[in-house]
């Protein structure tokens, strides 16, 4: 599939329609995928978020290395 070759087509769709139902659900798509995914977040992932930052901070985490050398 070529990605160019579609936009156009898409373009050209687009530019031939008049039907605002068509036009309005394509803005709707646009305007969707620009959502901040931290807003999509539950509050409590976004806690748990916060407080894995907040551990980094402070020195409490092991890297992902020593964990693999300790089991291997």
């Amino acid at each position: 599939m070529d990605i160019q070759l579609e936009k156009i087509e898409l373009m050209k769709k687009l530019l031939e329609t008049n039907d605002e139902s068509v036009i309005e659900s394509i803005k709707n798509i646009f305007s969707t995928s620009k959502k901040d995914w931290w807003e999509e977040l539950t509050e409590e992932q976004k806690f748990e978020i916060e407080e894995g930052e907040k551990q980094i901070e402070r020195g409490e985490f092991v890297l992902y290395e020593d964990i693999m050398k300790k089991y291997r």
